[in-house]
């Protein structure tokens, strides 16, 4: 049995201090429909929680895109380029650091909105999602005049604007167990780490008005990911939380 007293309490604070929740859900590594796809889409629609959808651009298939046309609980966001790792065997992985010059970094970039407008069109939000979420600050520079909106890594955003007409919006909770068994980390320990940054937030130690993001990859998940993922966000919509949705226009166009 999963312990969720410690992040009822908390959720309870907030309600009675009356604060929101603004709450996102992205997942990465979409190239096809698969049967997971199709159970991620089942989830959000039964939870009425969109997801943000991180689609590798260079192989995503056109079935890809006739599926999440049709869904309008997923979200087509952009995931780097290829997710080709180009950092050296000492350093950790990533595809958009300065391990290739600047000008193939901002190309394969371009690339990726480019790709994915073709499949989606208005659907797809600007959003840039670097793969490992490991990006240059360099890159980061450049996003908004390819015709981003918003770049998004892991961690509590330092800065609404890392650079002018580009917002941070980060997940912050990853539920799979990526350096030991890639199944759930310990719940209880899922537990008492969402109710730590949600208790930062209402403390003043970390920006509370960044929409809180939950991070999941459907096509490792196990039951027990999938059980997590769905009572967490439960509870979280059912306390202070509120679905939080990217925009879909590009830079420069009116809402």
């Amino acid at each position: 049995m999963m312990d969720w007293r410690p992040l009822e309490a908390e959720l309870d604070i907030w309600q009675a201090q009356g604060l929101s929740l603004p709450l996102w859900w992205r997942d990465d590594d979409a190239i096809s429909r698969t049967p997971q796809l199709e159970r991620l889409s089942e989830l959000s629609r039964s939870l009425g929680l969109p997801v943000h959808l991180a689609i590798i651009p260079r192989d995503a298939d056109a079935g890809l895109g006739d599926y999440v046309t049709q869904q309008p609980w997923l979200i087509p966001v952009v995931h780097g380029w290829a997710h080709q790792n180009h950092a050296p065997p000492d350093e950790k992985k990533s595809e958009f650091r300065l391990h290739r010059p600047l000008e193939a970094l901002t190309t394969d970039a371009q690339s990726g909105l480019e790709q994915l407008r073709t499949l989606f069109g208005d659907r797809l939000c600007p959003m840039f999602v670097p793969p490992w979420n490991r990006i240059a600050p360099e890159v980061v520079q450049e996003l908004p005049d390819l015709g981003y909106r918003i770049v998004s890594t892991a961690t509590p955003r330092k800065t609404r604007e890392p650079v002018p007409r580009l917002e941070q919006i980060n997940t912050h909770l990853d539920p799979i167990d990526w350096r030991g068994t890639r199944g759930l980390v310990a719940a209880d320990k899922l537990i008492i780490q969402t109710t730590d940054l949600l208790h930062d937030r209402r403390e003043g130690r970390a920006d509370i008005t960044e929409p809180f993001g939950v991070l999941t990859h459907h096509l490792v998940h196990d039951q027990d990911i999938w059980t997590f993922t769905q009572e967490l966000l439960s509870r979280l919509l059912d306390g202070p939380g509120f679905a939080w949705t990217g925009p879909t226009k590009p830079t420069g166009e009116p809402e």
